[in-house]
């Protein structure tokens, strides 16, 4: 690549603002919404208050760690289990924070903890794709990206737990679908980013076949952690050949 155009890029990257970040978003918005709101119907059928509803919307911030949380809950589990089950189930978030760390390493410890604190599975797979090519980051992009989707999500909790119960079945509107159909538009946007699409087709596919087989083994999240450890380290030595 040309000095002029490293030098367009690094202006591009440098012009990245809040608001950009804000529409970065815009896409997962829906989605977001959806599953946001039936965390909130089975919170409040777990029990919950709308208060507590938003508490754990803000604090904990993981729909899998809540949806976890509140049929524990239900089953009166005790604290101690709850909260071993939702460091299982949120151990990916190391895994995403591993792979964004690079573009931050000029943030202060401060910003990065802001940062760190904010991923998602939605906002860390439209991070990466805007990070493709790009050296580093900008922290107001970021900021922007994550605040709306925080925000949106906690909308989602608290209108989930204020009209839970005006919708008994959530699967019967399509709304358990909103989220597997959110993440393949953004594997779809990401594949079609790529200079080489083949390569990442064939990455894609061999992550869904890796993770049919390790589920034979250890069904659960561990096959996902599992699957997800297998695929990256695939892939990176592919695209490391190539």
């Amino acid at each position: 690549m040309s000095d002029s155009a490293l030098q367009l890029k690094r202006s591009a990257q440098s012009q990245d603002t809040f608001m950009d970040g804000v529409k970065a978003c815009l896409p997962t918005v829906f989605g977001y919404l959806s599953i946001g709101f039936a965390a909130g119907v089975v919170a409040k059928t777990a029990g919950l208050s709308v208060l507590e509803i938003a508490l754990l919307s803000l604090f904990l911030y993981a729909g899998s760690g809540q949806f976890v949380t509140a049929g524990m809950i239900l089953a009166g589990s005790a604290i101690t289990s709850i909260l071993f089950s939702i460091f299982l189930v949120n151990l990916r978030h190391l895994l995403f924070s591993a792979s964004l760390a690079p573009y931050c390493r000029k943030f202060s410890a401060w910003k990065n903890f802001v940062i760190g604190s904010q991923i998602t599975d939605e906002t860390f797979g439209v991070a990466s794709n805007h990070l493709e090519n790009r050296k580093e980051a900008s922290f107001s992009w970021l900021l922007g990206l994550n605040i709306t989707a925080y925000i949106n999500w906690l909308l989602a909790n608290v209108l989930g737990g204020i009209f839970g119960g005006l919708v008994t079945d959530t699967e019967s509107i399509g709304m358990d679908f909103a989220l597997p159909a959110m993440f393949a538009g953004l594997l779809v946007l990401q594949i079609l980013s790529k200079t080489n699409k083949a390569l990442e087709i064939s990455i894609a596919i061999f992550t869904i076949f890796c993770l049919i087989a390790v589920n034979y083994l250890m069904p659960g999240m561990w096959a996902v952690m599992v699957t997800t450890i297998i695929a990256s380290t695939v892939g990176m030595v592919i695209k490391k050949w190539n």
